[in-house]
């Protein structure tokens, strides 16, 4: 690791800690040619690869602005919208993949958004699964409701 002040090349690991839950370690260092100490924060990466093959880094805030869209009217605060886009991420990461084919993050959406808001629900998985008539709909409407007979058992 480079020091960020004096540019040598080398620097002592100090402190090690897990930070979010384990998908990170924060690192305090100290270079030994300046003696200055900072601050590494080490995450995994991981990258969406979407169906043309274009590969590009996760972006959790990507994710926030899709449902965002879907939400639009509905009463969803940021708050939850913020605590969605945790929730995917962390899905995402225990899958333990590096690369991550754009369509399991779309899964990875569908469930924690049909747990806050059905309509917003449906409005994305219309997109999503790409419906094509009021039947794909009404089929998606008939699982909700059959879902929801199960749970109030």
């Amino acid at each position: 690791m480079r020091c960020p002040y004096c540019r040598h090349s080398d620097s002592r690991v100090l402190d090690s800690r897990s930070v979010d839950d384990g998908a990170g370690i924060r690192r305090r260092r100290q270079c030994p040619a300046c003696e200055r100490r900072f601050t590494t924060l080490e995450t995994m990466q991981m990258v969406i690869v979407k169906r043309s093959g274009v590969v590009e880094q996760f972006n959790r805030d990507k994710v926030i602005s899709g449902v965002r869209k879907a939400c639009k009217g509905r009463p969803v605060t940021e708050e939850q919208l913020a605590r969605l886009g945790q929730e995917v991420e962390e899905a995402l990461r225990a899958s333990g993949l590096p690369e991550i084919p754009a369509d399991e993050v779309g899964l990875a959406i569908l469930k924690p958004l049909g747990a806050l808001d059905e309509v917003a629900y449906l409005r994305f998985a219309s997109v999503y699964k790409q419906y094509e008539s009021v039947d794909d709909f009404e089929n998606e409407i008939a699982r909700l409701r059959a879902e929801q007979a199960t749970v109030a058992e």
